[in-house]
């Protein structure tokens, strides 16, 4: 649905996940989202209230409004199954009955298949033991829910901390997830990783030297993320460092390498981490050759390896360039 808001043309989103609390902040802390209100739909009453909207049939939801320019719904329905329990038909945690129970609500055809394909998605990734219930459905009539309920997070923090932490969401949403939310799910990961692959990305382990996959590999082609596949060196920029990890004087896409501060073990270092894996890759020091100075130390771990042969192939084909004067 889309609508004209000072001058710009916003779209709506409807979501429930249970208690509207726990859903606000995660969308109003999104670029391009313009507004995140609690209320109440589904039902067959008029203006629900509190006390009587699941009497009416009604489920707690959040309206959101959103600049498609700014922020995809694709991109808010990544952010809502990482709220929610899908596979829950009951309610949503401490939170029991049907005006607790999980749905998306979509406004045109292009919000239903978005939304249906994004859960069929999660679906074959098997993030999830048990089967997604959660129902698309059509947007019906919304309620807005009293003034106290909205921002309530905001306005009562520490009740709703004490609620949230009682409640049992973030213990299963860590679970699931981890507790930075990442875009892949542990269950998920722990199929498709080994048991190294995930302390080491997952964990932040440090695999030992001389005694792993890449330390001394040297073919022709490129590393890439072990968890989301994003091309992050080449061997063109790899070096003998002595240490038993494979180091890099550079990486092959600057922007695919996020570095962070680590204070762990009583020093400060550099921890360097892939931008869509979020994946722990390895640390960064200052002891490199010329012409950086730099060297990026890395667990074999926590890459995959795709030699100058197999980059087409693998879909890496426009790589191959790097080494055709080898």
């Amino acid at each position: 649905m889309s609508l004209s808001l000072y001058g710009a043309q916003y779209e709506k989103a409807v979501f429930a996940g249970g208690c509207f609390w726990c859903m606000e902040h995660p969308f109003e802390k999104m670029e391009g989202v313009k507004s995140v209100v609690s209320g109440y739909t589904g039902g067959t009453t008029i203006n629900p209230t509190y006390e009587n909207y699941g009497s009416g049939g009604h489920i707690e939801v959040v309206e959101i409004i959103y600049d498609p320019n700014e922020v995809s719904y694709g991109e808010l329905l990544k952010v809502y199954w990482k709220q929610v329990d899908p596979t829950d038909p009951g309610g949503q945690f401490g939170d029991r009955g049907h005006g607790y129970t999980t749905a998306i609500f979509y406004f045109n055809d292009f919000q239903k298949k978005e939304a249906e394909l994004s859960k069929k998605n999660l679906e074959k990734r098997m993030v999830y033991k048990d089967k997604i219930v959660t129902p698309i459905l059509p947007a019906a009539a919304f309620y807005k829910a009293e003034e106290y309920h909205q921002d309530y997070y905001k306005k009562s923090s520490l009740k709703y901390k004490y609620y949230r932490s009682r409640s049992g969401r973030d213990d299963f949403l860590d679970e699931i997830w981890g507790k930075d939310r990442k875009d892949w799910g542990r269950n998920e990961l722990k199929k498709k990783l080994t048991d190294l692959e995930f302390k080491v990305t997952q964990e932040e382990f440090t695999e030992p030297p001389f005694n792993n996959k890449y330390w001394d590999n040297k073919k022709d082609g490129i590393y890439v993320d072990v968890v989301s596949g994003e091309v992050l060196f080449s061997s063109l920029d790899k070096y003998k460092s002595g240490t038993g990890w494979p180091s890099f004087t550079r990486p092959l896409i600057a922007e695919n390498i996020v570095e962070k501060e680590d204070n762990k073990f009583f020093q400060k270092r550099t921890e360097i981490r892939s931008k869509a894996g979020d994946s722990h890759l390895g640390h960064l020091f200052n002891d490199g050759p010329e012409p950086t100075g730099l060297r990026y130390c890395l667990n074999s771990a926590s890459l995959r390896f795709i030699p100058v042969e197999d980059l087409e192939k693998e879909g890496y084909g426009e790589f191959k360039k790097l080494f055709k004067d080898k």
